[in-house]
């Protein structure tokens, strides 16, 4: 999910066969994109990401411009049924730090302008931090903000759907700063709605309170309702650790769960024997 100029590994081709805006108007735009990848050999497993090719020319002079998105989706089932991969995109805007002017995120914008029928470059798929565990009795605790959410999408399709034998504790905590920010957490016909009747599934909404409040901020309140179960999950040796979204979500989470934990310096000393478990994981973007 980190930006890149450069173009690496073997390259296939995907066709757009939806996109669909699911954020209202009158906010930041996300679209949900649906991409058939033409090569019948392409295959991928929950949690990779793709590479997106953008043709240039581009500013700096080079050719292609790539960026990666983590998979919203789970692979499909059996294998030869083809394969689809979905998307969230943010359409991006940055501001030069010298001359105040507004630029349009290369890759987002070319996603978000592709129409159905549309062809793309894609690579990969790419390795992940977030890997789905073999053991239906692991307890997964997912966090995560804005379309951080994707790589926990594609694992709740996976558990529930593609599986259906999941025995341990799944968690959702996903920050917005309102609810329409919240994207697939409050559609009620589709997506995560689906599994609200799972026993073993529970989906946190953490809404903002007052006007401009950062989703990680958000975040932090529904962390904050919810901390002693949270840190009870984390203490059993078969919790697995998934966060994901702005850097800001880790200094939400890593505040709530200090405070929890009895301060700093025991917090650290439980995450760091997750992390030497091999039990947390990680993935940030600007």
């Amino acid at each position: 999910m980190s930006e890149s100029q450069a173009a690496g590994g073997p390259q296939t081709e995907a066709l757009i066969k939806a996109s669909r805006r699911i954020t209202p108007e009158d906010t930041e735009e996300v679209r949900h994109l649906t991409l058939e990848v033409l090569d019948p050999a392409f295959q991928f497993v929950e949690g990779q990401s793709i590479g997106v090719l953008v043709p240039g020319p581009h500013p700096f002079g080079n050719a292609v411009h790539m960026r990666r998105y983590s998979i919203a989706n789970a692979r499909p089932m059996p294998l030869d049924e083809g394969v689809v991969i979905e998307l969230l995109v943010r359409r991006c805007f940055y501001l030069d730090e010298v001359s105040g002017e507004r630029y349009p995120g290369i890759a987002s914008n070319y996603l978000c302008d592709a129409q159905p029928g549309d062809k793309i470059s894609i690579t990969g798929p790419y390795a992940s931090a977030f890997r789905m565990p073999l053991d239906n009795r692991a307890n997964l605790l997912m966090i995560g903000t804005g379309t951080g959410i994707a790589p926990f999408r594609a694992f709740a399709q996976h558990i529930y759907e593609r599986r259906g034998d999941w025995n341990g504790q799944v968690r959702l905590f996903y920050g917005g700063r309102t609810g329409l920010d919240l994207m697939y957490a409050n559609d009620e016909t589709s997506d995560l709605a689906n599994y609200y009747d799972e026993k073993t599934f529970k989906a946190f909404r953490a809404l903002g309170t007052r006007p401009l409040m950062r989703s990680s901020e958000a975040l932090a309140q529904g962390l904050e309702a919810h901390a002693e179960e949270t840190l009870r999950l984390m203490r059993e040796p078969n919790t697995q650790v998934f966060i994901s979204g702005l850097r800001k979500t880790a200094e939400a989470f890593n505040r709530v769960m200090a405070e929890q934990a009895g301060g700093e310096e025991a917090w650290e000393t439980l995450k760091q024997s997750l992390i030497d478990d091999q039990r947390w994981s990680e993935l940030f973007y600007d």
